[in-house]
């Protein structure tokens, strides 16, 4: 075990060891964002324009994080994040992550780009399980939502904001794809980080599980996707399409505009996720907390989910007192798994819950579902 002072305390310590443990290839994929990166600064700055209001003399002696959302009890009101090809920041890293998520009661989103199929994740875990949507070809998507449907699958996250690869340029620079062209710099970099080679040796390239399952072996929707090549035609009559076809609980990821949050409900979605994609696909867009307001008002009662950014747990409440459901954690995962695994994943976790907790008695509210506009404002010019 190791010393006290030397354990990761924050999300940011995580960050520096899966930094260390990873060749910079595969750090740049999971850490970049597109063109000047200018949005992925935008997502943490936004946080420092916002200060916590605290309410004094309140008893806070016990606290609650627990929350329902769509009708199902959480833990606390954070879910997984979906995230592609996990298996290359550790072996079998959807299954870490979907077990890490049932052990601590909160959801976990299974990516159309995982390393697991739809049916080993749904064979591997009991925990609430929701399954991710890229539509890449329309014939193979409406396949997999019949495959989310048939294995258990509560909810289907529709991610709308991928008609065209952002420019992600580290991923250019570093010649980044899948499989791994193994150039003299790459085979330098992995000579360095033996701990991650070894894995990867003895695990195998990782491959796009959802394509290649005895049902659906689609080599040209895989090689799409890998390039991030979806289907740009996809519009509002196809999202109706899937309505139609799914008949349990449906988010729609990607928006940032409250007029397409309520036409998203008004078709029939259950809820919205406001994300700019963790600053990976349109530089300009703005930060999720900045629109946060609107499309809570836009979405008329439905529940309004957030991403992109989130590394502390004031952050978490500054959303939730902002009118967001619940908060989708992404990176901050990726960095405990990538350095140690289902314990690293276990970890972010709990460190997310103690500052969401310490944050709850200190601004004097015992219960997540008393957070309101309240204990919130703008805060000083810096």
């Amino acid at each position: 075990m190791l010393p006290q002072f030397t354990k990761p305390i924050t999300v940011a310590d995580w960050q520096k060891r899966a930094r260390n443990r990873l060749p910079r290839i595969v750090f740049d994929y999971l850490e970049g964002g597109a063109e000047d990166e200018k949005g992925l600064r935008r997502n943490r700055e936004v946080f420092d324009y916002w200060a916590l209001r605290p309410r004094r003399m309140a008893d806070v002696a016990t606290r609650s994080l627990g929350t329902t959302l769509l009708g199902k009890a959480m833990s606390m009101p954070l879910a997984v994040a979906p995230t592609g090809l996990n298996a290359l920041f550790w072996p079998d890293g959807d299954l870490v992550l979907a077990r890490a998520a049932e052990r601590a009661g909160i959801p976990f989103i299974l990516s159309t780009a995982s390393n697991r199929s739809i049916e080993d994740v749904a064979a591997s875990c009991d925990g609430d399980r929701w399954f991710q949507l890229y539509i890449v070809e329309r014939q193979a998507a409406w396949d997999m939502i019949r495959r989310a449907l048939e294995t258990g699958y509560s909810t289907l996250v529709v991610t709308v904001d991928v008609a065209v690869n952002g420019l992600r340029e580290r991923d250019i620079r570093n010649g980044f794809g899948m499989p791994l062209r193994y150039t003299p710099r790459i085979l330098l970099d992995g000579a360095l980080h033996p701990h991650w080679t070894l894995n990867l040796l003895r695990h195998g390239m990782p491959q796009l599980a959802n394509f290649v399952t005895a049902r659906s072996r689609d080599a040209h929707s895989q090689a799409a996707l890998l390039k991030r090549q979806m289907d740009a035609s996809f519009d509002w009559d196809a999202l109706r399409q899937i309505r139609d076809l799914w008949p349990r609980r449906l988010l729609v990821k990607g928006l940032l505009n409250p007029q397409d949050a309520s036409r998203a409900i008004a078709l029939g979605a259950d809820g919205v996720i406001v994300s700019n994609h963790g600053g990976r696909q349109l530089d300009s867009a703005p930060s999720p907390m900045t629109v946060l307001d609107a499309m809570v008002a836009a979405a008329k009662g439905a529940p309004v989910l957030v991403d992109s950014g989130f590394r502390r747990g004031a952050d978490v409440v500054k959303a939730l007192a902002m009118g967001a459901s619940a908060i989708l954690i992404g990176r901050p995962l990726l960095y405990g798994m990538a350095a140690a695994g289902g314990d690293g994943v276990d970890a972010v976790i709990a460190i997310l819950r103690d500052e969401v907790d310490r944050t709850l008695a200190q601004i004097g509210c015992p219960e997540i579902g008393l957070l309101s506009r309240d204990f919130i404002m703008p805060a000083a010019p810096i």
